[in-house]
């Protein structure tokens, strides 16, 4: 038998290597590819995400290495004492503040990108809603901003003010309003624009424990007409297990995520259901999540 000629071995060779080329590449585009579909299924993306505030004595590491992916639909709460970061969180999220280092996308977009692609509406913890102005003018205020016909800036309106249980009272100034109908008429300017992501900093502390009970109540149902996704903060372990499909457990200095917890409770919720094994279960790992944390120690 004769020997394979020098040419057909090199050209083997090319060959091999050629193989292992495409098939270390075919390997890296699906890598790629799944990271991709990975982003693109996530509202919200945080990879490895730092924040640090520079002081005259040291530094302040708001956010240390946070990894949180916020998938379409979902409800997921913020819960830690202050200091932990979870405002400044949402403040990323809305371009309000910047990373210091980390990856974060929002819709795939940075921050910035969302914000000028009016991504998200944002609920602050005060109404502020303009005295002079009544509620159907304060929720036109993005809109007018924005630049919407007339026409459609009305029927937004009219539809937000319906979400929220307030029609009828659009002519009414804030003052005319109790401190719940008040906020109700910030979370319909935040929904006016009809953005997928919805940002609420705490927007039911300042009331006392009926009215807030009625407005956990009544964003539920709002989450469930919409789909809208939101991430909420809040000091109460009850009202994150009560609204939330995933819980955030935050710890500060530095300001990281110590636990995640996927709600096992139906999207259906009667307020007795906190009476439940079930609630009471979650409730007691945020809690143990918080004390594991240091949280109150600090």
């Amino acid at each position: 038998m004769s020997r394979p000629s020098s040419s057909s071995m090199d050209l083997a060779g090319t060959m091999k290597t050629a193989t292992h080329t495409i098939m270390q590449t075919a390997q890296a585009r699906g890598k790629q590819d799944t990271q991709s579909l990975t982003q693109a299924a996530s509202v919200v993306s945080a990879k490895d995400l730092c924040l640090t505030y520079d002081a005259s004595d040291a530094p302040v590491h708001a956010l240390t290495n946070v990894n949180l992916d916020v998938r379409k639909g979902d409800f997921v709460s913020f819960i830690g004492p202050s200091g932990c970061g979870k405002t400044t969180f949402l403040r990323v999220i809305a371009d309000l503040e910047r990373k210091t280092s980390g990856e974060i996308t929002v819709n795939g977009m940075t921050p910035e990108e969302a914000r000028k692609a009016r991504a998200y509406g944002y609920v602050f913890q005060a109404p502020a809603l303009y005295p002079w102005r009544t509620i159907e003018n304060n929720i036109a205020l993005p809109l007018e901003i924005m630049g919407y016909a007339f026409a459609d800036q009305k029927k937004r309106i009219a539809d937000a003010l319906d979400l929220v249980n307030l029609s009828g009272f659009e002519k009414k100034f804030p003052w005319q309003l109790s401190g719940g109908m008040q906020q109700r008429a910030s979370i319909a300017r935040a929904l006016a624009f009809d953005a997928d992501l919805l940002l609420m900093d705490e927007p039911f502390g300042a009331l006392d424990e009926i009215v807030r009970d009625h407005l956990n109540e009544e964003l539920l149902k709002l989450w469930a007409r919409t789909n809208k996704t939101i991430c909420f903060v809040t000091h109460s372990i009850p009202e994150a297990v009560y609204l939330s499909t995933k819980i955030v457990v935050m710890s500060p200095r530095p300001g990281r995520v110590t636990d995640v917890i996927d709600s096992p409770l139906p999207k259906e919720r009667p307020l007795d259901i906190r009476e439940s094994p079930e609630f009471l279960e979650i409730a007691h790992r945020v809690r143990e999540g918080l004390r594991s944390g240091h949280s109150y120690e600090h």
